[in-house]
Parts: C-alpha cells; structure tokens; sequence
C-alpha cells in the first residue's frame, strides 16, 4: 500500500492504495438502497483505502446499534480511478451519500454546489477538530467536510544499517550550499552496490546497487516538498497560481532532490518509482533501503511487513529547519444525496472522539479529531514504536497544502513534465518552467 491521503498522485501517492477491485464491504448488513426490503436506510461512504474501510466498518458496526434504521455500506474505489469515477457518479447522481476528498480536489466540488456545508449541518461541532484540517478544508468561511485524518512526515530508519554506517538519523541535516549538509554523506554510505562497495567509494557501481540509502523521488507528500519548505521555498501563491518555477530556493530544494537520483546515485531510478508509489516501501520493507521518508499513512504498512528493526526520527532539517506538510483527509456529504437526514447523522457520528477511537484505535490512521490522538499513541506504544517524531512533525512549522479549485487539473497537465524532469530528460530548471506554466493555463 502507498500514500493514501496524497495531494496528487506521484507516488500514491501517495499517494494510492493497494489496486483492489471495487469492494462493497457493509455494515452491519448489505440492505441495498434506501428503503430496502428491511426498513432501514442505507447511507453509502466511499473511500480509497482498504485498511482503514476495516476501521470504519467496526465505526459503523456501533453507529448502527445507536441507530438501528441505518446501514452504512462502505465501497472502496482504488485511488488509481477514484478521481475519473467520482465526477462521473457526481455528474449521473450516483454518487455515495458520502465521500472521502483531498485538498486538491475539493474545491473545485465545493465551488460546484456538490458539498454539504458542514459549517451550517453541524454548528459548534468543529471544537475537537484538528485546525489545520478545518483550516484546510474551509473555503469563503464555510466548512466543507468532517476531518477525519491527518498525516504528518518523519523518517524511517533501518537500525542495523544506521549502526553499521555509523549514522545518527536524528541528526541530519542538507543544505543545498554544502556548508552544513551531512545528508549526502550519510546516504551515500548506506548506498551499497552488489559487490559491497558503498557510493562514497571508489569502484562503487551505481547500476547494480543492492542497498540504497533513501527514497528520493517524485513524491509531492513524503518526499520533495518537505524539501521545499525546509529551504524556505514556494510552491504557490494566495492566488492559487504556481510559483515555483520562479522562486530560487524551490528550484534549489528541487535540484537537490533530483540529484541525489541521478548525480548521487543514493535512491532508486525514477524509472522505478514515477509510476510505482509502492517501489521504495517495499525495498525498504524488504532490508533494501536504510532511510525511508513517509507520513504516518505507512506507519501500520511497515510494521506488518518489515521484518528487521527499525526506527523513526525527524525528516532531514534544512536551511530553515524541519519544514514538512501536514496533510488532512475529510469525509463530504452529498449534497444532492436523496437519505440528507441519515446522512447528517453518520457525518455527525465520524466526527465525534467515539468514531475516531476505534479508526485510531489498530493504528492504521491518525484521527483528525484531536481527542482522538491518544487512541493512535497507545496502539503503538503497546508496539514498542514511538511515534513523537510524527506529533512532533504535525505540530511543527508546515507548508501549506497545494490548494484551489482546479489543482487536480494543474496536476494532470504538470505531473508529465515533472517525471520527465525527475528522470533526467529535463533541466530542473526548464522542467520547473515548463511544469509551471502547464499548471498555471490549466488553472485559469
């Protein structure tokens, strides 16, 4: 499984889910329609995520003792066609009563008229929310969503590699300028190739490497834009309009990144990972990877998998210091749905510290209801996994989440021009101009 709250899709992107068939799992029974053959109402909730339908359907199991004339059916879209499906239901009105969306695709749903404005549907509900989700997913005053999850960036690390390279993983730091950069020293000696020789050596053989030190790639969320912010850089304006083409300390974060691919050698070809948001989770998860940037999105992923001891630090600080995204996922009602009032009361029932409890509760999700948070931390803690660096991280400084009504279009035309840029064929420098000038025409 890859990043599954992502802005865009770069890895799963981030940010994607496992590719899984359409998948109706219902709660407590499968009763169709509203107003089926059982009396009851059936409220339907999409999302893109397999692991954390598990969760919701136990959510929706004590929902429907509380409420015994409502089902909730739970269909699982893969990220890979969630977002060419849903326009499309929304369009023919066969859309679920309620969906989960990402900041770069709710504005424009909002914009339409398509959301309940929760501000309206649940006043004085938001006290127990976290901010910057409600912050996130607030457009001209009015809420547009219940938050539901939140993810926030640290790093994770393969103990008996660190140790034997001698890498304190707390303590790294890049800097486009080299003066106070350890990072590319640190990855290089946990870069490894077939024969043993690691990337700092002489004869290391970049096209043979068995052991890589990090996972630089095209990825929006884990990956390069904790660069950016880290180096003080932007990615857009208040406007919404592109601007990273044009600010020298985003072209820098970005150069550094695609270095440590294609100069470096330190992280697998883009080749390998611009259209596979699952190829560094599984080197690293395999014992083919010592240092492994990812949201709390992958926390459950890595600790069912890897079979090696590993632990999690802060992200690499840069310039400016630690900088990472802290990035929100809400559940939208429908606002043409046909079952409004049952569809009120499930909204009014994943937003509260009872229903984020139990998502939280096997650790497969942070909750974006702040009552929630010691559910998550408990679960790991019985783990043996301290997740400080990830609380620490959604606490911390942040750059702000791609944003605007159209992103999803900015993205489309962008993302082609960026892989290219990611493998080589492009200058940073022209890719970012051309990316940036694709996203701009198609947000107008």
């Amino acid at each position: 499984m890859t990043s599954r709250r992502q802005f865009i899709r770069v890895s799963a992107g981030t940010t994607g889910v496992a590719a899984l068939a359409a998948l109706a799992a219902c709660s407590p029974s499968q009763s169709g329609s509203s107003g089926g053959s059982s009396g009851k109402k059936t409220v339907t909730f999409r999302l893109w995520d397999e692991q954390v339908a598990k969760s919701y359907k136990k959510s929706f199991a004590e929902f429907s003792k509380k409420n015994k004339d409502i089902d909730v059916r739970i269909n699982v879209i893969p990220w890979d066609t969630y977002w060419t499906k849903l326009p499309t239901d929304l369009a023919g009105g066969n859309a679920d009563d309620i969906f989960w969306l990402n900041s770069s695709n709710f504005g424009n749903y909002a914009d339409a008229g398509r959301l309940v404005d929760i501000s309206k549907a649940l006043p004085g509900k938001h006290q127990d929310w976290q901010p910057s989700v409600v912050k996130q997913f607030t457009r001209d005053g009015a809420l547009y969503g219940v938050p539901q999850l939140s993810d926030s960036i640290a790093l994770f690390y393969n103990k008996a590699m660190v140790k034997k390279a001698g890498i304190d993983p707390s303590n790294l730091q890049w800097d486009p300028s080299g003066t106070n950069d350890n990072f590319i020293k640190a990855a290089k000696k946990l870069t490894i190739d077939k024969s043993g020789t690691a990337a700092d050596q002489p004869g290391f053989k970049p096209k043979e490497i068995k052991q890589y030190g990090f996972n630089a790639a095209f990825d929006l969320q884990a990956i390069f834009y904790n660069f950016v912010g880290s180096n003080g850089g932007a990615w857009q304006a208040k406007d919404d309009t592109y601007v990273y083409a044009d600010d020298p300390k985003t072209v820098q974060a970005i150069q550094y990144v695609v270095d440590l691919i294609n100069k470096y050698h330190v992280a697998p070809s883009a080749a390998d990972t611009n259209d596979d948001g699952n190829y560094s989770l599984n080197q690293f998860n395999r014992g083919r990877m010592a240092l492994f940037e990812s949201g709390t999105y992958n926390l459950k992923n890595i600790a069912d998998a890897a079979k090696f001891d590993w632990g999690i630090a802060h992200i690499p600080a840069g310039p400016t210091g630690r900088v990472s995204v802290v990035n929100g996922i809400i559940a939208a009602g429908n606002a043409k749905s046909t079952n409004a009032d049952a569809t009120k009361k499930v909204l009014d029932w994943i937003g509260s510290k009872e229903s984020a409890d139990i998502i939280a509760a096997d650790g497969s999700a942070f909750p974006a209801v702040t009552s929630a948070a010691p559910s998550y931390t408990k679960h790991w803690k019985k783990e043996g996994v301290d997740t400080k660096p990830f609380i620490e991280a959604a606490g911390g400084k942040s750059i702000g989440a791609p944003h605007g009504p159209k992103a999803n279009n900015a993205d489309i035309k962008a993302n082609p021009i960026l892989k290219e840029m990611f493998l080589g064929r492009l200058s940073v420098k022209e890719g970012l101009t051309k990316a940036q000038a694709a996203a701009n025409k198609a947000i107008k």
